[in-house]
């Protein structure tokens, strides 16, 4: 663990930033754009907004404006970009930079944040690599004062990406991907029942010119019978193919079909495929009514996700840090996302390597244009195709082995999703899948059938949990569930849940000694919309939760907007976990967040009162507060609520909301559908491995301790965890966690609500290589 490191010898004082947006609008630019600002006065820099991207750099003027505290205030949950975006010719060429040149140092701005795409990127590159030689020109042509080209001697860049089609290398999400795979799955959602109502094929045409990414994680989150993207096109008699395989599919008694289709899909000669021609063969091959439906700048618009706000949120804080860090010898840098981990990278190799992708593909070398958009769009691609074609009896490998999948704790949205990766990759894998209905209370009643491919068809989009969950853990059951394993030769267990499930694996292994039956691979999903198991920084069914909570929270404000000064008290739910209430706070702009994992007293909170009663005297006219369910026992929400309105008469009043059940219901985010697909995928594809290890004799027998695990998303990587390991970094009594990564970015939300606060930066700082694909590998 590096020491910890704070930045408040980090000082922007005597420092300038100007921030702009560039090329296509994406949601969640004006997050970032809102954090670059706040941080930047945090730090006490100046902070400019260049409007109309580099066309207002160039032109000056009004277009170059200081900004305050107040100029950011509610664009968090805008989409676009307030500031806005233009292309501009005149900054291609070395007279354009000159003038925008020229118009920085009259504002002394020499950081530049930039949020764009790699064009804009590479102009800003071009741009701090001329900006000496600019300087010279203007101070020769009498344009700025001589002493100027030694005072503001090197221009600093700080790129973020905002882009829907997530094209740049080097990050796995780009700012607005989320936001836009929104809109694509509750289009796909919404067709999907006329659809079914018909007996309809429909082809859907999303946005994606040089980018499959889109295409590809919409059709593995709404389980899309085809999809074309660029980088991995179809093989030579595709139309055959795909034909056959839609009408394997209605003979099952699928009432439709769903083909998606990137604008930029191509065949293996580099030959563009539209929607309209996939349309006509399907009609003229099968004949089936088939409609297309072209979704064109409906992904662009609407309000941001949860996840870009609070990506954006990030990178925008990190981009400050990373411009006041700056020196002469720091290359442009990037900051990106891999994983769960904010890094920096040099602008360059991102950009050198995003045009390698375009170059691979001109050179029809798709495996290595798959490669280099990187580790998880590679795995996206994997799962599709291992969970979109159907094999027949005689090419499926027989091994014999039963894996029963069950869920276990309250329902999370992407349970259903996850439930049905694990059947069809199990089946792929030549074993016998069984749903276990209601957890270990249906176990132990010997609820346990054999599922099909075919009987888990439709199911990422459904909320809840379609096989039913129970809290109950195993302990009073041991020897019914023992006894229905060996009744149904269980040989490998596949636990989808919550705290619960955690639990219940250690008491399975606990009772190893006992009962034979349970010597088998074992492994745990964390599903909870509280996201309070160890071992995983994220579960599946959160990211839906927590965007309920931020849709809600920005309703709650508009409504607001009519009636000056009122602040809102919010409870959500998490147990004693925080995340949702700390996470939402951040991705909502809240006053303020009470968490159990915080302490917090009397002072504390009438320190707030007295925050939000000297906000009230800016423009800024209304708060935002959450609390987490069980933060306190004594400071409960009615109490925060009372204590509000009492110390807040005559400034502002107060209204309170119980979120409740609603958080839990819904159908699930795309990102909690993708996560649930693939953490599921790769969970069945290791107790395959598991099986053929401890098959000894006939039999399975598996004792050891990374026999029983838990898959979870540590920082950067999908990491196998056994569940006795987990136990020391486990808080029993409260059901949590002892460390949660999220308190990392609790400080984060007090900077951008204007609190003096610590902000802990020993992650940043370093800047890395973009990892390329070794030869052997592409």
């Amino acid at each position: 663990m590096p020491d910890k490191k704070f930045f408040e010898n980090l000082s922007g004082k005597g420092k300038a930033i100007g921030v702009l947006t560039s090329g296509g609008d994406a949601q969640g630019m004006n997050a970032a754009v809102r954090a670059v600002v706040r941080m930047g006065i945090y730090v006490e820099a100046k902070v400019y907004f260049i409007y109309e991207g580099y066309e207002g750099m160039v032109d000056g003027g009004a277009n170059i404006v200081e900004v305050t505290w107040e100029s950011v205030s509610s664009i968090l949950q805008v989409g676009g970009t307030v500031i806005g975006s233009a292309r501009c010719k005149a900054f291609r060429s070395r007279e354009g930079r000159l003038k925008a040149a020229c118009n920085l140092v009259k504002y002394g701005i020499t950081n530049l944040c930039v949020i764009g795409g790699d064009g804009s990127l590479t102009g800003a590159n071009i741009f701090r690599e001329e900006w000496s030689g600019l300087l010279e020109e203007l101070a020769k042509n009498g344009e700025i004062a001589e002493d100027a080209v030694k005072k503001y001697a090197y221009l600093n860049i700080v790129g973020m990406v905002g882009s829907i089609d997530n094209d740049f290398c080097g990050t796995d999400m780009t700012i607005g991907t989320d936001s836009a795979l929104h809109r694509i799955i509750e289009v796909v959602d919404a067709i999907m029942t006329t659809a079914q109502s018909h007996q309809r094929t429909f082809v859907l045409e999303v946005m994606g010119r040089h980018c499959g990414y889109l295409a590809l994680v919409s059709a593995l989150a709404c389980g899309a019978d085809y999809v074309f993207i660029p980088e991995y096109p179809p093989e030579e008699g595709w139309e055959d193919h795909m034909c056959s395989k839609l009408s394997e599919n209605r003979a099952r008694k699928k009432r439709l079909n769903i083909i998606i289709v990137a604008e930029g899909a191509i065949d293996s000669h580099n030959k563009s495929i539209t929607s309209e021609q996939v349309k006509d063969l399907v009609v003229q091959q099968l004949g089936y009514d088939t409609r297309v439906t072209i979704l064109g700048h409906v992904q662009r618009g609407g309000t941001p996700s949860a996840f870009d706000r609070i990506l954006a949120s990030r990178m925008g804080v990190e981009a400050v840090l990373a411009l006041l860090e700056g020196t002469p010898e720091t290359p442009a840098c990037v900051v990106s996302l891999t994983g769960n981990q904010a890094i920096r990278l040099p602008l360059m190799e991102c950009v050198q390597m995003t045009q390698d992708v375009q170059k691979a593909m001109d050179g029809r070398q798709f495996s290595e244009a798959v490669q280099l958009r990187g580790r998880s769009f590679e795995n996206n691609l994997n799962t599709y195709k291992l969970l979109s074609t159907k094999k027949s009896a005689a090419d499926l490998p027989k091994t014999n082995f039963n894996v029963a999948v069950l869920n276990v704790g309250a329902p999370a949205a992407g349970m259903n999703a996850a439930v049905r990766s694990a059947v069809r990759i199990g089946i792929t894998e030549g074993h016998k899948m069984f749903a276990v209905t209601d957890g270990f209370e249906g176990f132990s009643g010997g609820q346990i059938k054999e599922i099909s491919w075919g009987d888990v068809g439709g199911w990422t989009g459904q909320g809840g949990s379609i096989l039913g969950t129970k809290r109950t853990l195993p302990g009073k059951y041991m020897e019914k569930i023992a006894e229905q394993m060996r009744t149904h030769n269980i040989n490998a267990l596949l636990v989808i849940g919550g705290f619960e499930a955690f639990e219940s694996c250690l008491q399975l292994l606990e009772a190893r000694p006992r009962f034979e039956e349970f010597c088998i691979p074992i492994c745990v999903l964390p599903a909870t919309i509280s996201n309070n198991v160890p071992g995983t920084d994220f579960s599946i069914g959160a990211d839906t939760s927590l965007n309920t909570i931020v849709e809600t929270c920005d309703r709650i404000k508009l409504s607001a907007s009519g009636t000056k000064r009122r602040v809102f008290i919010i409870e959500t739910m998490g147990g004693y976990c925080g995340y949702l209430a700390n996470m939402g706070a951040l991705a909502a702009g809240a006053d303020a967040a009470y968490i159990f994992e915080e302490k917090f007293d009397i002072r504390e909170l009438q320190a707030n009162v007295e925050h939000l009663t000297e906000k009230m005297k800016t423009s800024i006219q209304r708060g935002l507060v959450l609390r987490n369910e069980n933060s306190s026992e004594n400071y409960t929400t009615d109490f925060i609520y009372q204590l509000y309105s009492e110390e807040g008469k005559g400034v502002f009043d107060c209204r309170k909301n119980v979120l409740g059940h609603m958080q839990q219901g819904g159908a699930p985010s795309p990102f909690d559908r993708n996560f649930g697909t693939k953490i599921s995928a790769k969970a069945v594809l290791w107790l395959s491995k598991k099986l053929k290890e401890s098959y000894r004799r006939g039999r399975v027998f598996a004792n050891t301790e990374d026999s029983a695990c838990l898959l979870g998303m540590r920082r950067r990587n999908l990491l196998f965890q056994p569940v006795v390991q987990l136990k020391v970094e486990t808080d029993f009594e409260h059901r949590i966690p002892k460390e949660q990564w999220w308190l990392k970015l609790r400080p984060l939300m007090k900077i951008l609500a204007k609190y003096k606060t610590s902000y802990d930066i020993s992650d940043s700082g370093q800047l890395e290589h973009v990892r390329r694909p070794k030869p052997a590998e592409a």
